[in-house]
């Protein structure tokens, strides 16, 4: 049967993006799998960009949303006090960040990636009476106004610079062996440098969009520090690494910093429900009533998505043991991949269930994408030139299921430079036992 996509190429904006990649009409989805109109079966390392974390109608989420709503549960709500919200409340404080021996305080911003850092940014200048903004190569913070002013890919920023912005290399970007932090140090001492000094640095501590770059521990202490020592604040945009992305519930905790504000987005919602939640010391709450306002900062189905959430599967810290038995076997594979692959393949790189196959040329790399899409896996791209081929399945993956999209990642390859595999090697490889998380 045809595809009818027709309606979409007529009326759609130009500005679609993923949909160009996988042209299909999906209708269902469940776990680690979306179906589409002809019941064609798609294993997914997208997974909504990283905003179904625990998996497509997750049950226990969907159980509780159709209560919630057979109940009358208040839906839209402004930013009132709602019992849906200060359950929610309880259960971040109670299982996350008391925990972690952390003390933030929330808000809860207009329900998108970008909303939640601009209202960061707006923060930080208020808070430091400064303007300017350290961010770094390759990263990507969202595509309004002041976030897009941080992202460095030229084509999301377009040529627009939206405020006052220094960009400064991202850890590795030059090169092993510089002094990344020197070289930032002297530009802040040096009254000559043309940098004012900052309000906030803002960083991704695994950079997505920006092709699975890693920053190591040492340079994230090293700039936590930078920024207190010139009176800057830090900012961490954990909108896509964060909750138990790169295998704990916050990607700065490997480094044992305390940002001064964190951002979170995407995942948080629990079961892909729009919702933003800002975080940040006490002392920095200097907002005035109705400051950093929005009408969806109230979105109550989310608050209930995300309070099950966090009781389902952060009770103590048993789910960073999943989702560390899960990145093994990734890394593991990709280092295999980079390994019997080193003419195609740069390097092997990620953390946690956030990881990346880097190509040598991009051109392969999407070939190899189109051609998981073809043998029933939707896997996506990131980095400068798109030529990073990037692993985000669902923390709660299937094992069986994490096996079989890694077996068609392995048959595109072959296939994308005229390897004849007779099969799916799916009996090839070592299956670890599965963990019931």
């Amino acid at each position: 049967m045809e595809k009818n996509i027709s309606v979409f190429d007529e009326y759609e904006s130009q500005v679609r993006s993923y949909c160009r990649a996988f042209p299909s009409v999906f209708t269902k989805a469940k776990g680690s799998l979306l179906y589409d109109e002809f019941g064609n079966e798609y294993i997914d390392f997208l997974c909504g960009a990283g905003s179904v974390n625990y998996g497509h109608n997750n049950p226990d989420i969907k159980e509780a949303l159709i209560q919630y709503l057979q109940d009358d549960g208040i839906a839209m709500g402004l930013d009132f006090h709602t019992q849906a919200k200060r359950e929610f409340i309880q259960y971040f404080n109670e299982l996350i960040l008391m925990p972690r021996n952390l003390r933030y305080r929330m808000q809860f911003t207009s329900p998108t990636g970008t909303s939640v850092v601009e209202s960061a940014i707006k923060l930080a200048r208020k808070y430091t009476g400064r303007e300017n903004i350290v961010a770094f190569t390759n990263g990507y913070h969202g595509m309004t106004g002041v976030s897009l002013s941080v992202t460095g890919n030229r084509s999301n920023r377009q040529a627009i610079s939206y405020s006052s912005v220094t960009r400064l290399p991202y850890h590795k970007y030059v090169g092993d062996s510089f002094d990344e932090i020197g070289y930032y140090r002297k530009l802040l001492q040096d009254n000559s440098s043309g940098i004012d000094l900052p309000a906030a640095f803002i960083l991704e501590t695994v950079q997505g969009e920006g092709g699975i770059n890693v920053a190591s521990e040492a340079w994230l202490q090293n700039i936590a520090a930078l920024a207190a020592e010139f009176g800057a604040l830090l900012i961490v945009d954990d909108v896509q690494a964060g909750c138990g992305r790169t295998g704990k519930f916050f990607s700065f905790e490997r480094a044992n910093i305390q940002p001064d504000i964190v951002c979170l987005s995407k995942s948080i919602g629990g079961y892909g429900i729009p919702m933003s939640l800002l975080l940040f010391k006490d002392e920095l709450d200097v907002w005035g009533a109705g400051e950093d306002n929005g009408t969806f900062r109230g979105n109550n189905m989310a608050f209930v998505a995300a309070a099950t959430m966090l009781k389902t599967y952060w009770k103590g810290f048993d789910f960073e043991e999943a989702i560390n038995t899960r990145a093994h076997i990734i890394a593991r594979f990709s280092d295999r991949m980079a390994s019997e692959h080193s003419g195609l393949i740069k390097e092997a790189r990620g953390l946690g269930l956030m990881r990346g196959i880097e190509f040598f040329d991009e051109n392969l790399c999407g070939r190899v994408s189109k051609l998981c899409f073809k043998n029933g896996l939707i896997i996506e791209r990131s980095g400068e030139r798109d030529q990073v081929l990037k692993f985000l399945p669902a923390l709660n993956i299937d094992i069986e299921v994490l096996q079989r999209g890694l077996n068609i990642v392995e048959y595109s390859i072959a296939e994308s430079i005229g390897l004849k595999l007779e099969n799916l090697p799916h009996e090839n490889h070592e299956i670890i036992n599965p963990v019931t998380v």
